[in-house]
């Protein structure tokens, strides 16, 4: 096949210089095997696709008035061994240009190139001689999605392809668990992060089979879906910043910042160089769903690597940059409402249309069950930028038939002052509930008057999502910590960020955590300090997996990973975000306390049910009995919950810095405590007793063993 596409080089030119088609025939028509021929094709679907024993590729740009295809043999290749000019005439339907190519392909690589008018003032970013990776590519390999750092300055690398391969999987029947929203449990993790240390034993360390590794741990906590952090392709060294102290490039780590929409991560793979992303991603899922688990997938579509005006070229800007972003009234620079330099130009009807098919194309080729869309309110913004009232991208896609089943998940703001939670527009759509995490995080650090906020946070929140008829309490995906922010041993271990291994001098990063360092600041060798530590601790977790709505769980808060007080670990890809996983056996009782949460909140469907508490269904109650002090000083709370008329449990929270009796309600004739976050062996309680001591900062689950009618 190399000699074969030797020979065809040399009639197609290596230099670039194209030949008129019939005379490309009459060159090749006599070569001893059979070379790649070139057709009109079809301008859909777009990207590349089988087409009748061949390849169909179609590419959208509306304003290029030259299209070429590039053909490697390998990303190793220093020029492209075929250039196929695109006639406008022959190879080109309204907007979209396309191509057929019959012949032996698997395993090549491709680019395009692009030219069109040069004016900034109407928008126009082509660069002709510029390689692109085309937008719908499923594959792409080569360049710096390799886990070798780079040098810095780092240059727009050009050895970054699309490939051509055969994507048949073996899914082995493969069937998506469907859990419903109110059995769901969610798990963030990095990909990368979860087994890239040493310590993770891993045999494919920091990569999509990693995560199979872990499936185990997975099942011993009874979480039921994973989310993972970007997959979409990125570049590691967009960002171009240098550790302050050493001076090396630090890279990407979290991801958002995407090249290629359609296509897995490369150097989450066994070799970043070939077409092992696809396979190895499917391997993963299918493994993930043979064990209950579903797939969600962080989504990026509010703006790409490519940056402001001065940021690289990889694909949109090249192809079309006046349709693919939304531009300044000069038409020079890019409005951004993202914090990355651009934005995407999302409910324009060729953008719009792009994000629907790039989830057809995760849910139906790769097998996920679900999305959360990063900085989603972008994705309600206008081709001008403003707000609109009924976003069509946001309907369509809950409406999509090929969607519908699959969870929704919205990050309902972005970080031009849009903020929607509670309000996101659109139905099916949960949300990352931060008024949950805030709230949550302020009622066990003690500040005073949180009471009320905590119970109606315990509730599902109905001051937000109670406001229609579809409201329900599984919109709101509750978290007490999240990728973007302190770990749950960092919460309780810092009182301020620390972040200058980022280099922007510690001013990236939430500055509000409501956090406290419990005595002192960072590791500790005081016990009582680590006692009080792992105390609060249990008490987030304990009141994240006794709320209504979905609980979602940080990656390694199971076992106190930390981040060394890092609140925006976005550039480290080090050890200061992988999970030292011998945590894990350090902290063994902390994962057992999750696990029993965790098949706590299953037994009881009180706790996961989809709508709001009836009155007659949750009784509150102070510490003597009484009434609340919803506004007091003290954040002092107890609650009776019933199911099917009779009392299930009973939840008592005291976050004051000194301990309190609760009276018992007369409600059971026994009670169990199940949950007790300042013992580690909870013994049975005589309802005879009448009350029950709560240390400081202490939460407390009692389950009825023979409730009263």
């Amino acid at each position: 096949m190399a000699i074969r596409r030797r020979i065809l080089a040399v009639a197609c030119g290596r230099e670039g210089h194209s030949m008129d088609q019939e005379a490309l025939r009459h060159r090749i028509r006599n070569l001893p095997a059979d070379p790649i021929r070139i057709e009109r094709g079809e301008p859909l679907p777009l990207g590349l696709h089988d087409c009748r024993g061949g390849m169909n590729l179609a590419v959208f740009s509306r304003h290029a008035s030259r299209m070429a295809l590039l053909l490697f043999e390998s990303v190793d290749a220093t020029s492209p061994f075929m250039r196929v000019e695109l006639e406008p005439k022959r190879h080109r339907t309204g907007d979209v240009w396309h191509v057929r190519l019959q012949g032996d392909l698997e395993g090549l690589l491709y680019v395009m190139q692009a030219d069109g008018p040069r004016g900034l003032a109407q928008g126009h970013r082509f660069q002709p001689d510029q390689p692109l990776l085309e937008p719908y590519a499923a594959l792409v390999a080569g360049g710096t999605w390799s886990r070798r750092p780079v040098a810095l300055p780092h240059p727009a690398d050009r050895t970054r392809r699309c490939v051509i391969t055969d994507q048949g999987f073996d899914w082995q029947d493969d069937v998506r668990p469907r859990h419903p929203w109110s059995r769901t449990i969610i798990y963030e993790t990095h990909v990368r992060g979860l087994t890239a240390h040493s310590s993770a034993g891993a045999a494919h360390p920091g990569q999509f089979l990693g995560v199979v590794e872990k499936i185990p741990h997975f099942q011993r906590l009874g979480i039921t879906a994973v989310e993972l952090l970007p997959v979409q392709a990125f570049d590691p060294y967009a960002r171009q910043r240098r550790d302050p102290v050493t001076g090396t490039a630090l890279r990407d780590y979290w991801g958002y910042d995407p090249v290629a929409l359609f296509a897995p991560m490369p150097g989450y793979s066994s070799d970043p160089s070939s077409d092992a992303a696809g396979a190895e991603f499917k391997t993963m899922v299918r493994e993930l769903h043979k064990a209950g688990i579903e797939v969600i997938l962080d989504v990026v579509f509010n703006h790409t690597a490519e940056g402001d005006e001065t940021g690289q070229t990889y694909s949109f800007r090249g192809l079309d940059n006046a349709i693919y972003y939304i531009l300044a009234p000069d038409r020079s620079r890019y409005l951004d409402f993202s914090g990355c330099g651009n934005t995407l130009n999302c409910n324009h009807p060729v953008v719009r249309s792009m994000i629907i098919d790039c989830l057809r194309h995760w849910v139906v080729h790769m097998h996920v069950d679900g999305f959360r869309f990063d900085l989603a309110s972008i994705l309600g913004r206008g081709t001008d930028g403003t707000i609109l009232a009924n976003p069509p991208l946001l309907e369509q896609i809950a409406e999509d038939l090929l969607l519908r089943d699959v969870k929704l998940i919205a990050e309902a703001w972005d970080s031009a002052g849009a903020f929607q939670v509670g309000r996101f527009p659109g139905i099916r759509w949960a949300e990352w509930n931060c008024h949950y995490r805030d709230d949550v995080r302020r009622f066990w650090r003690g500040d005073p008057g949180m009471t009320g906020r905590f119970a109606t946070r315990l509730c599902g929140s109905a001051d937000l999502y109670q406001r229609d008829k579809d409201g329900s309490p599984v919109k709101s995906i509750n978290f007490v910590t999240c990728h973007d922010g302190f770990t749950l041993n960092d919460l309780v271990s810092y009182a301020t960020k620390h972040n200058e291994a980022n280099g922007e001098g510690n001013l990236d990063g939430m500055s509000q955590n409501y956090s406290d360092n419990n005595g002192a600041e960072g590791a500790s060798d005081d016990q009582a300090i680590e006692a009080m530590r792992l105390r609060q601790i249990k008490n987030m977790l304990a009141s994240l997996f006794v709320s209504r709505g979905v609980p979602m769980l940080l990656g390694g808060d199971e076992f106190r990973r930390t981040q060394g007080g890092n609140n925006n670990a976005y550039c480290q890809d080090n050890e200061t975000s992988w999970y030292d996983w011998s945590l894990a056996d350090h902290n063994r009782d902390l994962v057992d306390f999750v696990s029993n949460l965790i098949a706590l909140r299953k037994t009881h469907p009180a706790l996961s049910a989809d709508r709001f508490y009836a009155p007659e269904e949750i009784e509150w109650f102070g510490p003597d009995g009484g009434s609340v002090h919803w506004d007091g000083p003290d954040n002092q709370v107890g609650c009776v919950v019933r199911y099917n008329g009779k009392a299930a449990l009973c939840l008592m929270f005291n976050a004051a810095r000194t301990s309190c009796r609760f009276v018992i309600p007369p409600v059971a004739e026994r009670w169990h405590v199940t949950v007790d976050t300042a013992a580690t062996c909870p013994e049975p309680v005589d309802a005879a007793l009448g009350e029950l001591l709560l240390e400081a900062r202490t939460t407390k689950v009692l389950v009825a063993k023979d409730p009263m009618p």
